[in-house]
Parts: C-alpha cells; sequence; structure tokens
C-alpha cells in the first residue's frame, strides 16, 4: 500500500482551526516502477502516516537526537545528510509521492537506518503528534515562495508556524532555513527575526554563508542558473 496518511490535507491558519490555509501544494507527477516498489516494500518499516497519533520520537529512532525536514523533494540532499551524520535521526515531511518512493530507494541502497519518512501535513504533525522538546534541529530547505501576493499568506515560515513550532524544539536547537527566492527570504529573516523564542545565530544578524554540512541542492542549481542569490537563515531556540 502506498502512504494512507492525511496526505495533502490543509494546514490549520494561525487565525485558527476554521480557516484552513494551505502552505504547500500537490505536486502531481508520474511515479516509477521502482518508487512505487519501494514504498510498498519500504513503507511498513521506515513510513509514519500524519494522522494525529501521539508520535515518540525517541522510540522512533531508538535514541538518537532528531532533526525534522519540512519538504525534502526527491530526497537527494536527505541522504546525503544522513549518510554524513548517521548518529543522528532525521524525519523528512513531504507529500509528494514520487519523493517519498525515491527517498526510500535511496535510504536502503545507501543503508541508511536514520531516516523516517511522513507523509502529509506538517502542521498537523506539530500539533498533535510531537511531544515538546523533542526536537534537536528543524530543515526548511526552499520551501514553496508563493510569490503571488494574494499568496504570501501560504507560505510557511510565519509567526503563527513559528510559534507552532517553537515548543516542539530544545532550547539551543537549530533552525535552518533556504531559499533562492529574494522576497521570502527577506520575509523569513523579518518574521525569525521578530519572533521572541529564537535568535539569529550571527551576532551582526543578517543571512549566513551556506554551512558545510549543507549540501547543494537540485532546487539550489536550478536557482543559481537563473541568477538567484541562494540565502541561509540559521536561527537557535532561545531558552
Amino acid at each position: 500500500m502506498f502512504p494512507q496518511g492525511t496526505g495533502p490535507s490543509p494546514a490549520t491558519s494561525p487565525g485558527g482551526p476554521h480557516r484552513p490555509i494551505r502552505s504547500f501544494q500537490t505536486r502531481r507527477s508520474r511515479i516509477t516502477s521502482g518508487q512505487a516498489q519501494a514504498l510498498r516494500r519500504l513503507w511498513p518499516r521506515w513510513g509514519v502516516d500524519i494522522d494525529g497519533s501521539p508520535l515518540d520520537p525517541d522510540a522512533l529512532f531508538e535514541g538518537r537526537p532528531v532533526v525534522l525536514e519540512i519538504g525534502f523533494g526527491m530526497g537527494e540532499t536527505t541522504a546525503r545528510m544522513a549518510a554524513a551524520d548517521p548518529g543522528t535521526g532525521i524525519l523528512a515531511v513531504d507529500v509528494h509521492t514520487p519523493g517519498q518512493g525515491h527517498l526510500l530507494h535511496l535510504a536502503e541502497r545507501d543503508g541508511l537506518t536514520n531516516i523516517r519518512i511522513a507523509n502529509g501535513d506538517a502542521h498537523i504533525l506539530l500539533r498533535d503528534m510531537l511531544p515538546e522538546r523533542c526536537l534537536d534541529g528543524v530543515r526548511i530547505f526552499f520551501p514553496d515562495p508563493w510569490p503571488k501576493t494574494r499568496h504570501q499568506k501560504r507560505r510557511l515560515v510565519q509567526p503563527g508556524f513559528l510559534t507552532l513550532l517553537a515548543p516542539r524544539m530544545k532550547p539551543g536547537a537549530l533552525l535552518h532555513c533556504a531559499t533562492d527566492w529574494e522576497p521570502y527570504a527577506e520575509h523569513m529573516l523579518d518574521v525569525l527575526d521578530a519572533h521572541p523564542d529564537f535568535t539569529n545565530t550571527r551576532p551582526e544578524g543578517g543571512y549566513a554563508p551556506r554551512p558545510a554540512f549543507r549540501p547543494v541542492t537540485r532546487f539550489e542549481r536550478q536557482g543559481i542558473a537563473k541568477g538567484h542569490t541562494v540565502r541561509d537563515l540559521l536561527f537557535h531556540r532561545t531558552a
């Protein structure tokens, strides 16, 4: 069976539970036979359905520190970072079925036992399933920029989302965002600077250089080819 979680269900807006706003859009693309086979074989072992049921990250990753990655595309960067840091568990969330299948394939091929893949809405995972102070880090790499003005309320990094996220992070945990869309980078920086639960890792403020531990992603290469400037933002969860 393919993942049976909430799938592309709407995120709940900061305004309340009765105003659903989607912070992602469903991407429809053909799933290959290899991706489908990986999902059928490996989902029972490494898949997590976002269904609102409480989740125990410590049990899921056998006591490893846990990093939440929201949106992983086809999973190449996730797999590379998992291979470079096998002592850290990566809970990778996305709704893109081909990407889920591809990341499962990469994990099996490379012998990566520190990846779990969650299918569905990260808001539900954070709000209903994860306990407080369970995350050692959060990664949001190249999220949908929603460039049209009327859609910008759908951007993931918003004050309400940070307020939901912060209690699930341990004090000192790292929130790492990256984007090649300059207006979204400016928005992220403004929102993070203004939020009382996060502190810029750079004493002088502003963007951070790309850290060596973040590989250059496929989206990054595409953005650079278009002349975009890639921005990294690294903020700690305050105590």
